[in-house]
């Protein structure tokens, strides 16, 4: 893999991570409710799952999804399930009060670990992001050389990219939250997340491999 390669796989990267999906939805929305350093649990679990669906990509699970059409429904059949089930809720709980960010202690129905899984299943439901990797990385691998290697710096350039979003979303949904305290802009936020929500949940289902 070249320099100029590795740069043209950068740059596509990072124009891919930063437009709004699933995963950066959720940590902005994680953000809003519990501030930037308390919804890193969910930012983890986004990033974890990330890495385990490109290392699952370039070990050839794709193809295996590819080959079982069975299995591919059903994988996206849970992401679909799960983005909706978030619409609902967000929907359904338009206008609660608002987290105190101030607070140290996250709600007890909320825990790290909860933030944490909400996160890691948002990545790893979502097969659009399994069949751009198995599209996309192949191309930036000179098959004349060691793929081992290659395959790792772009897996690595791929989560760094991504961490740099997640900042720049949870530091926005951080700051967000300033002006959602007013019960009015709070609603119509939730109310507009829970729609966005249930439209990726939509989008997925016409998703074909």
């Amino acid at each position: 893999m070249t320099l100029h390669s590795w740069w043209l796989f950068a740059v596509a990267v990072f124009l891919l991570a930063g437009t709004p999906g699933p995963n950066m939805l959720h940590v902005m929305t994680r953000s809003v409710a519990f501030g930037a350093r308390r919804s890193m649990a969910a930012m983890a679990g986004c990033l974890v799952g990330l890495v385990l669906v490109l290392i699952a990509s370039a070990a050839g699970l794709s193809a295996l999804l590819l080959a079982w059409p069975r299995v591919f429904d059903a994988l996206r059949y849970v992401g679909v399930g799960y983005l909706v089930f978030l619409g609902i809720k967000a929907w359904r709980g338009a206008g609660g009060a608002p987290i105190d960010l101030g607070s140290d202690a996250l709600p007890m129905s909320l825990s790290a670990a909860r933030l944490f899984r909400g996160g890691f299943v948002i990545a790893v439901s979502n097969p659009k992001l399994l069949l751009f990797a198995a599209a996309s990385l192949p191309q930036f691998v000179n098959r004349a050389a060691p793929q081992g290697p290659q395959f790792a710096i772009l897996v690595a350039t791929f989560a760094a990219i991504e961490c740099f979003w997640y900042g720049v979303y949870g530091i926005g949904g951080h700051s967000l939250a300033r002006y959602l305290k007013r019960p009015g802009l709070r609603r119509a936020f939730d109310r507009a997340t829970g729609v966005i929500f249930i439209g990726f949940g939509i989008a997925l289902l016409r998703v074909r491999p």
